[in-house]
């Protein structure tokens, strides 16, 4: 603040020029205020940093907080406090207002670590806030009152009005910053530290403990999807992108089940509703239904398929966000921009160390005990009490006792100070008389024994400090399981999910293109982000942003979206090239080009001009019919040409010759095929997206009839086209291949309606697309245990025949004995109870020896049974859970 004195105006440059000629002592009343404003401002910004906005390493807390945390634990009594009263008691140690200080006490409650919430504290996934501060209570949390406190391992220093003692940091043992997370904003910094879970934090800080290598990736209260692949441990400049958790409930319906860190669900809704208004996607409506769980129902347009809507969420709407971390932390009275595995190695550095002061002063109170003890038992059992009876002053009782004592002192592990003496004599005689030696050195070998324990924990800190995590993990680590699941994003392409909310005219003549030009040639639908390709009779090409009128030049032949690197649409084309008069013929694509730039597809030659030209989405090659000019020197005025005889090459290339001779017209003679081949496909097993860049697991080369198998976890099989925009959730895969209608699979189900095993082997005998089969029934309960495709399957069963019965094990091979039916049949009966595992083994070889009729052994595998067992009496009417082990085909 300026005083009196300094508050000055500041001087314009006519009276800085005249101060030379102004009196003294007018000078010495003036004040240059740009020194003071820049010394202020550094002071300002610096108080901001360090005492409002960036959190502490050694306890992960800004000054508020740690302020709210000692609050609390003195006024900690077990029962609940009114958040109005807490706020009271911090502000003996907070000198701001109280709306700051609910606001920390919210945030902090809303993240169910460090305290114990009652009444209405708001939502984090709706963004309701929470009620009054009068309304809602809140006390320590166990966990928070075990890791947080401990006074005498505590720095203290005065409060702002010097009448209260507060911490200087709180002694934390446990990476409690990485957990909570923080964001604030200072003058000229600001932090923004993402939180991590729980159980992974304990287990990282082991792994230090040991000297091994960590790895840490964030983890939301609001669940969702997160890609780390950009994360740089949280340094600055690295970023991370969350999803939300999107099902197809049907066809016509998408349901959101997690939304992203940051987000809330009314976000999310308007966010899909301003898209929708925007024409980048189709929906009906959006419904929040949003109560215990997130649940936002999207429902469809008619005709719009539920995954490029998918994608189109994420590339349009907050479904998808990304976060930067900036991990900023104050370390020394300095902000230091950090990682977060730098913030865990001082938080794990840092619980070693309190550790090791507990231990010390625990060993220290455990030797005071000891010698105390001893004392005692020494001054009673020595009957020393009894020589003080004659002394007649003080000086002369201690004088007495300590020349008593003398020839014990060399026992005791320091000196016998006139403190100690006192002591004992203020023992009741009443005591003394009751005194038990028994009991006294029962005591002292217990206190000798955990002074070993202590000695051995402090000889071995980092073993007691690993066991410390451990008991943490066990103590609170249920319940905080990982809810955010760490995936790979695929790039969405907006102009590919965009939807098709303008249509797209042409004026061929005219030379404009655009969706304003109502009354011209219809070309097709387009969405207002998609860039449209021009082919113009003078044999130029160029692409360009779609707009309401846009003009590209005369005489257009050709007029459509542009589909960035699409290698299969082939163009084919003649021209005359008006220099030499040849007319010459190609093939080529044209995959990526620069926007707004033209493109000669001639020689170059001014007035070279396009006699015949065709767009092929699928490559394509007709056969077309040359008629040249009567006045052609030519004997064959009429000839036929397939394009199929040229080879695809690039746009600049100046092609093939045609004919030499003028040509009269081209028109085509028949339609042709493709000359390209089949697509290869793969399959990318974490994105859950199919690609032809040779990602994943390759499923093959297909064609336009081709299509893909799908088999659910469910029971359930899907056939599908091999759209590279199909999704799939790999999670909820057992098989995906090229469809192969010959292709049989085999499948061990639980029907739940007659409590029984079953096997099967059936073919796909249905061709409808994108529409789920059952094929274990639709009885509540049934469940799929194992399905494959392979031509001579082996699935190894551990199973009991009987309820408590000893545990068996046996390798199955459906092949061998079971007859291909329809998808619907139920399949033959197993004779199990219970069945505890079910896993895929290797396939047999082809050229192996015939498999014995129910089943066979397993090279690999020490099975004690090689044939089915007999039926068992009664199936009971529950099965065992089954255990997963991971592999394809199993759940």
């Amino acid at each position: 603040m300026m005083n009196e004195h300094e508050h000055q105006e500041p001087l314009d440059h006519e009276q800085t020029a005249n101060t030379e000629q102004q009196p003294e002592e007018v000078l010495h009343e003036q004040t240059v205020v740009s020194g003071l404003y820049e010394n202020w401002f550094l002071e300002y910004a610096s108080y901001v940093i360090l005492e409002r906005a960036v959190p502490a390493v050694e306890d992960g807390l800004k000054p508020v907080q740690r302020r709210i945390l000692h609050a609390l634990n003195e006024m900690d009594d077990g029962r609940f406090n009114k958040v109005a009263n807490v706020i009271g008691q911090t502000m003996q140690y907070h000198p701001h207002g109280d709306a700051s200080i609910n606001e920390a006490i919210v945030t902090m409650g809303q993240k169910s670590l460090v305290f114990d919430t009652q009444g209405n504290w708001g939502d984090i996934r709706t963004g309701d806030g929470a009620a009054a501060p009068r309304y809602i209570e809140v006390r320590l949390s166990k966990f928070g009152a075990d890791v947080v406190f401990n006074p005498q391992t505590t720095e203290w220093q005065l409060s702002y009005d010097g009448r209260k003692k507060e911490p200087v940091t709180l002694p934390v043992k446990f990476p409690l910053l990485l957990a909570m997370g923080v964001e604030g904003i200072a003058v000229g910094l600001s932090t923004k530290i993402l939180p991590h879970n729980f159980n992974e934090l304990i287990d990282a800080s082991i792994q230090l403990l040991k000297d091994k290598p960590v790895v840490l990736y964030p983890d939301f209260l609001t669940g969702g999807l997160v890609d780390v692949s950009n994360y740089n441990d949280g340094h600055r400049g690295g970023k991370v992108r969350i999803r939300a958790r999107i099902e197809e409930f049907d066809k016509k319906t998408l349901i959101i089940r997690e939304i992203p860190f940051g987000t809330t669900t009314t976000s999310v809704k308007d966010s899909i509703i301003k898209a929708n208004d925007d024409g980048k996607i189709k929906i009906k409506k959006v419904e929040d239904l949003t109560s215990k769980d997130v649940e936002i129902h999207v429902h469809l347009a008619p005709g719009v398929s539920p995954d490029i809507t998918i994608d189109a969420l994420y590339a349009f709407t907050e479904c998808e966000v990304s976060v930067s971390p900036n991990a900023c932390v104050i370390i020394g009275e300095k902000p230091h921009f950090v990682s977060v595995l730098d913030i865990l190695r001082i938080n794990t550095k840092q619980t070693v160390s309190l550790l090791q002061r507990e231990l010390e002063i625990r060993r220290n109170e455990l030797k005071e005990r000891l010698l105390y003890s001893s004392l005692e038992k020494i001054f009673i059992e020595k009957r020393i009490y009894r020589k003080i009876e004659e002394c007649e002053t003080f000086e002369a009782v201690i004088e007495t006792i300590d020349k008593a004592l003398k020839p014990y002192k060399k026992e005791f592990y320091r000196e016998i100070t006139e403190d100690d003496i006192i002591r004992l004599t203020e023992i009741k005689i009443k005591r003394i008389s009751k005194y038990d030696g028994f009991k006294a050195d029962e005591l002292m070998r217990r206190l000798q024994e955990e002074l070993a324990e202590t000695e051995d924990h402090l000889a071995n800190i980092i073993r007691y400090t690993i066991a410390y995590f451990r008991e943490l993990q066990k103590k609170y680590g249920k319940g905080r399981e990982r809810r955010t699941e760490i995936r790979a994003f695929n790039t969405i392409a907006a102009s590919i999910v965009a939807a098709a909310n303008q249509k797209l005219y042409v004026d061929r003549e005219g030379g404009f293109i655009g969706y304003g030009l109502k009354k011209d040639e219809f070309v097709s639908d387009c969405s207002d982000i998609d860039d449209v390709i021009i082919f113009r009779r003078d044999g130029k090409c160029l692409v360009t942003k779609v707009q309401e009128k846009v003009f590209v030049g005369k005489d257009i032949i050709y007029c459509a979206v542009f589909k960035k690197n699409d290698e299969r649409k082939i163009y084919n084309l003649a021209y005359l090239d008006a220099k030499s008069g040849i007319s010459m013929v190609k093939r080529f694509p044209i995959t990526a080009v620069t926007r707004d730039r033209e493109y000669d597809l001639t020689m170059g030659n001014p007035k070279s001009k396009v006699l015949y030209f065709t767009a092929n989405d699928n490559g394509e090659a007709e056969v077309i019919q040359v008629n040249l000019t009567a006045q052609s020197s030519a004997k064959v005025k009429q000839f036929d040409f397939d394009f199929a005889t040229l080879s695809v090459k690039n746009r600049a290339a100046q092609g093939n010759i045609l004919t030499k001779y003028p040509v009269r017209k081209i028109v085509q003679k028949s339609a042709g095929t493709s000359t390209l081949g089949g697509v290869d496909i793969w399959f990318d097993e974490h994105l859950g997206r199919l690609n032809r860049d040779e990602r994943g697991r390759f499923l093959g080369n297909f064609d336009a009839k081709d299509g893909i198998l799908v088999v659910y976890k469910d029971g359930q099989y899907e056939l599908t086209s091999f759209d590279l925009l199909n999704r799939y959730e790999p999670a909820e895969i057992l098989v995906l291949q090229k469809f192969d209608p010959e292709s049989v699979l085999s499948v061990i189900y639980y029907e739940a309606n007659q409590k029984l095993y079953y096997v099967k082997r059936f073919k796909v005998e249905t061709t409808s697309l994108d529409k789920k089969f059952s094929f274990i029934g639709d009885t509540k309960g049934s469940k799929l245990l194992a399905a494959t495709a392979d031509r001579y399957p082996r699935i190894e069963v551990v199973y009991q025949i009987k309820d408590r019965g000893p545990i068996e094990k046996m390798v199955l091979e459906p092949e061998g004995f079971i007859d291909i039916r329809g998808w619907k049949a139920l399949g033959n009966k197993l004779p199990f109870t219970k069945v505890k595992e079910v896993r895929l083994l290797a396939p047999r070889e082809v050229d192996a020896s015939p498999a014995p009729p129910m089943g066979g052994l397993d090279p690999e595998a020490d099975e004690p049974e090689t044939k089915l067992p007999e039926a068992a009496p009664e199936p009971q009417p529950e099965p065992l859970s089954i255990e997963l082990n991971g592999q394809l085909g199993l759940f």
